[in-house]
């Protein structure tokens, strides 16, 4: 089968021919229809993480999709062939730039009915991290105050759409173009990050979900009250992620290290920091098509390219400059060079 895929990190991705998928007694073997690309796509193609989450080569780059399920393994009970489906990749098994792929039955979800093939694919990755992170980890209740990080990324826009779903009053930091782009999202307040600074406005929030630099890491610290949870996506890693992996000792020690600074700040604050890395989770991405299809949730598309154009995609990504998601229209059925604000 055609996927794209790295040789070696740092290295250009290419199309190439890759050995067809098998599928497993507990798996589903999946056509392709739309993958999204993610900044962690950009992160493992430049070695960011080799040293935590290691990977073979020739690697075949993606971590979600939608598509159609071409076979199911004997022991699969949840779907059947021709079912259409969404899902996130497991951290092994990544590689959605490509004609098909095999997948745990646990990992995948029928697809939202009210969404096309291409649409679908913008959500399961980051609808599963804001899920994860503002559902699971910090329970948002209503009246708690919650800051997320560049609103108009493709984790902000899911993000300020959940957070305004639980009751929460959210605020987002953007640039002037997307503001009201996510206050159409449900943002009570929207800061310009290149006129106002965030830590001179923003006072006893509960939740942070920083997905920036180091510098905005530090600073959020000082918006959250006592109690106050601090997420990050973009790091650095701390030693309950090293743990979740897996990783050896030396890792594990470095890991403490990377994000000794950052812990102890909290601690001395009487807050907590996190790193998250998302999982798959067939099951939560069922409770979010279910919200899909009641209209709280919708996503935000800021280009469509064709299977062909997949190096383009990821530098639209790498440049910062995506507003929501960018999709990969794999098998040809959607609208190619689609520039879109689906909203």
């Amino acid at each position: 089968m055609k996927a794209f895929a790295i040789s070696a990190y740092k290295q250009p991705v290419t199309l190439r021919d890759v050995p067809d998928p098998s599928c497993g007694t507990d798996e589903v073997l999946v056509a392709i229809d739309a993958a999204s690309v993610n900044p962690i796509d950009v992160k493992i193609a430049e070695g960011a993480f080799k040293q935590i989450l290691p990977h073979r080569m020739p690697l075949v780059l993606g971590n979600d999709l939608s598509g159609t399920i071409l076979a199911v393994g004997a022991g699969v009970t949840q779907f059947k062939v021709g079912d259409k489906i969404f899902a996130r990749t497991s951290k092994d098994r990544i590689g959605t730039f490509a004609e098909r792929i095999a997948l745990k039955e646990t990992d995948v979800a029928l697809k939202p009915a009210s969404l096309s093939m291409t649409e679908a694919a913008a959500l399961p990755l980051v609808a599963l991290t804001a899920w994860q992170i503002l559902v699971e980890q910090a329970n948002i209740q209503p009246g708690q105050r919650v800051l997320i990080h560049a609103g108009s990324g493709g984790v902000g826009t899911i993000a300020i759409q959940i957070a305004k779903h639980r009751g929460a009053f959210v605020a987002t930091t953007v640039g002037p173009d997307n503001i009201e782009l996510v206050q159409d999202l449900g943002a009570d307040l929207a800061i310009n990050y290149r006129t106002n600074d965030f830590a001179e406005t923003l006072r006893d929030y509960d939740v942070v979900l920083h997905s920036l630099d180091a510098d905005v890491l530090e600073k959020s610290l000082t918006v959250l009250k006592p109690g106050g949870k601090l997420f990050s996506i973009s790091g650095p890693p701390d030693p309950a992620f090293a743990r979740s992996i897996g990783a050896n000792w030396f890792v594990r020690q470095v890991v403490a290290l990377l994000s000794r600074r950052i812990r102890n700040k909290a601690r001395k604050r009487g807050l907590a920091y996190s790193f998250y890395f998302m999982r798959p989770d067939g099951s939560q991405l069922r409770d979010i098509a279910k919200l899909v299809d009641a209209g709280v949730i919708r996503p935000v598309i800021d280009q469509i390219f064709g299977f062909d154009q997949t190096p383009a995609a990821m530098n639209r990504v790498a440049s910062g400059r995506a507003r929501g998601k960018v999709v990969i229209d794999v098998s040809g059925r959607g609208s190619l060079g689609q520039s879109a604000n689906q909203n």
